[in-house]
């Protein structure tokens, strides 16, 4: 499998107050014979800290690592274990079932599995959890969770709020300094507050505060986020007042589970009505936002596009949004519990499926415009961008798909995310959308047939070449009908790369060439038609006809140069180190190989590496470096099931492999070249390409 990195517990936000005994029990149960731990508390309490903490602890105990797999976000469940793997970094292009491949990559590791807010998506965690446990010896979970998971071997852990101090006639002012609960309201007041004086008198008033908060952490730092506009004792009098109103006059504390709501509605009732108007419009974001996504989807209706980010800052200087740095790009995301307020809200005022379709509106067109702007030198950050809005495009095709009504445009959004799902190593997921999409609108329509194609190309790229030709054909036979040229071309380039896997490579000559005529005449040029040449040349390359297929290359190459296109411009570079290497340029083949290498690493393209070491493996040994080839043919091994077939199960491409495992199993024996490969296949991901490219791997940059 594709493994890479041992480790995604990200940083925390702001510092950690308290919990020692917690953290020690849960740190001992885990390291002692419990399996699935599972962290279980009221919202606000403080699971998902508690849960980072720990991990943070135990993190050297797992040889493989700590991975941390957020859930909130999470809205369709039949994602779940592709959320997992995505979490956990393993690559998958294939067509295999997503719980399949987490068995098969996590089969002989030793790691902790941090599953965040499983409420939701109980059922299905349980399930998952209950099999991954089964068939992975060396796994623990730690799950947070408003409920258990109910399953065999799970050792629940109730996460209390935070311990209040006695006020008995009065607080006891020497408890008061070492107060979990005191301690961190006084925190998060200083930062909201500089000026604050801390002495006895304001811890006192922090300790009434705290206990009308009951003690929840979440409460506690939205109330201390209030202190830069009001004092401690204003404070108290306005929560009181606000609790008594919520219990109709009565004195008597709300319920627990009540307290964390009536704290956020008295948050809420306590902003501007700008500001709780943008509370409740973010709130439709999935995963986080920029200021961007805010200012377009968020503005209108009374509040201007340029007010947008005040409102942004206010709400984060009242701790209702986290501002997180992403390199030079702040991201904003709102806490689970302060999310489902924002869009309860929107609910009962009937604004949330307008909203909805303002955020969906926004992610197509975001789309959109990657997929023009991906045919030019911006692809690297449109990688990196696309990644970032995952859950908000996952949001977006929901919304078409269980809306009435909006099917032909989730149709029109999962095509044209094609160059994420082709293009940046998300295969397995833009099949589950492109199927749910085509199963849910199946009427003739453009939009059909983009979809169509897009899932023939998907499909193919993961071995499931019935399935593509069945879809391709639909799409051909709409096209003639409705003289659709556009689809047409795109179909008949598509069973082009059907028949090129399949060994026909004259049928492909003749589809492929078919289908360059057709792009020429509609104009039509972008990476998805660059690669009809490099396809093209692959073909020929396989008829022995190299010097026509240089020529297609640098063609293609001259394209991709004009354009600034990295990616398809790659294979093009592969190509031609396939056709240097049949003519005996050995350094050319290499130099070829390793360009083609480092532009893959960037798109997390499992295909285009995988397809570059091979061709830098069949290098190596033609120059009679045996022991090196065998490694690269071991490196290799590891990517191909997380793609398909290897080498596509064609028997032209995997000529040149064959050949060259004969030749070093011959020059190194049998038990010297399942040494190399076996040394190969204990690579990680990144290590493979830094030793494909004589990279130190521990100064090779990590791959996005």
């Amino acid at each position: 499998m594709a493994r890479t990195q041992k480790s995604n517990l990200r940083p925390e936000t702001s510092s950690f107050v308290g919990r020692r005994s917690e953290i020690a029990a849960a740190t001992n149960l885990m390291m002692s014979d419990a399996r699935l731990v599972t962290l279980t508390g009221v919202g606000g309490v403080g699971k998902t800290r508690l849960a980072m903490r720990v991990a943070e602890q135990v993190r050297r105990g797992f040889v493989d690592g700590v991975w941390f797999v957020e859930l909130a976000a999470l809205q369709d469940s039949a994602l779940l274990a592709l959320t997992v793997a995505d979490a956990l970094r393993v690559r998958d292009h294939s067509a295999r079932s997503p719980l399949s491949v987490l068995v098969d990559n996590l089969l002989d590791k030793q790691l902790l599995l941090v599953l965040d807010s499983c409420e939701h998506v109980l059922d299905e965690c349980a399930e998952l959890v209950a099999k991954l446990l089964a068939a992975v010896p060396g796994l623990i979970v730690l799950a947070t969770s408003r409920h258990a998971l109910r399953i065999q071997g799970e050792h629940i852990f109730p996460v209390a709020p935070l311990p209040l101090p006695a006020l008995h006639n009065g607080p006891l002012g020497d408890a008061l300094a070492c107060n979990d609960a005191v301690s961190l309201f006084v925190e998060r007041a200083r930062a909201a507050a500089p000026q604050l004086r801390v002495d006895a008198d304001s811890r006192a008033m922090a300790a009434l505060i705290c206990h009308r908060l009951d003690g929840l952490p979440l409460a506690i730092e939205m109330a201390a986020a209030r202190l830069h506009l009001s004092t401690p004792e204003e404070l108290l009098r306005r929560l009181d007042d606000r609790f008594q109103l919520l219990v109709g006059g009565s004195r008597s504390e709300l319920p627990r589970h009540q307290t964390l709501r009536a704290a956020i509605d008295w948050s809420y009732a306590l902003c501007s009505p700008d500001e709780q108007v943008l509370w409740a419009r973010v709130s439709v974001f999935a995963g986080g936002f920029d200021l961007e996504a805010a200012e377009a989807v968020c503005a209108g209706d009374g509040i201007e596009p340029d007010r947008v980010m005040d409102l942004v800052g206010e709400l984060v200087d009242k701790s209702v949004l986290v501002r997180e740095w992403h390199g030079a790009r702040a991201r904003f995301r709102m806490l689970d519990t302060v999310r489902h307020y924002g869009l309860d809200y929107l609910s009962s005022i009937g604004h949330r499926a307008e909203l909805c379709r303002r955020h969906r509106d926004y992610y197509l067109s975001l789309a959109e415009r990657n997929e023009r702007e991906w045919f030019g030198p911006g692809q690297p950050d449109i990688f990196e961008r696309t990644r970032f809005e995952h859950a908000n495009l996952r949001a977006a095709l929901e919304f078409c798909l269980s809306c009435p009504g909006e099917t032909r445009v989730g149709l029109r959004l999962a095509a044209t995310l094609w160059f994420y799902w082709a293009g940046c190593g998300v295969l397995g997921e833009g099949r589950y959308w492109l199927d749910r999409a085509l199963s849910t609108d199946t009427r003739p329509s453009q939009e059909r047939a983009k979809a169509l194609w897009v899932n023939g190309y998907v499909s193919t790229v993961q071995g499931d070449g019935t399935s593509a030709v069945t879809m391709l054909k639909e799409c051909r036979a709409y096209a003639l009908e409705a003289g659709d040229e556009v689809a047409l071309a795109y179909a008949t380039h598509r069973l082009g790369c059907n028949a090129l896997v399949g060994d026909d490579l004259h049928t492909a000559q003749e589809l492929f060439e078919e289908a360059q005529t057709q792009y020429l005449h509609l104009g039509e040029m972008n990476s998805n038609v660059m690669m009809a040449w490099v396809e093209l040349a692959i073909t020929m390359v396989f008829r022995g006809d190299f010097d026509l297929a240089d020529a297609i290359c640098q063609e293609a190459c001259a394209i991709g140069r004009e354009h600034g296109e990295q990616w398809a411009y790659a294979y093009a570079i592969y190509t031609q180190a396939v056709a240097a290497l049949s003519r005996g340029e050995y350094d050319q083949a290499t130099s070829f190989g390793r360009d083609c290498l480092r532009i893959k690493r960037s798109f997390n393209d499992l295909l285009g590496i995988a397809v570059a070491i091979e061709v830098l493996a069949w290098t190596a040994a033609a120059q009679g470096t045996s022991y090196r080839a065998g490694v690269l043919l071991g490196a290799a091994a590891e990517i191909w099931p997380s793609v398909g077939f290897p080498l596509f199960g064609s028997k032209y491409f995997g000529a040149p492999h064959l050949q060259c495992e004969t030749s070093v199993r011959y020059t190194l024996g049998d038990t010297g070249f399942d040494a190399a490969v076996h040394s190969g296949m204990a690579y990680t991901l990144d290590e493979a390409i830094a030793y494909a490219l004589n990279e130190d791997p521990a100064t090779t940059p990590p791959r996005r």
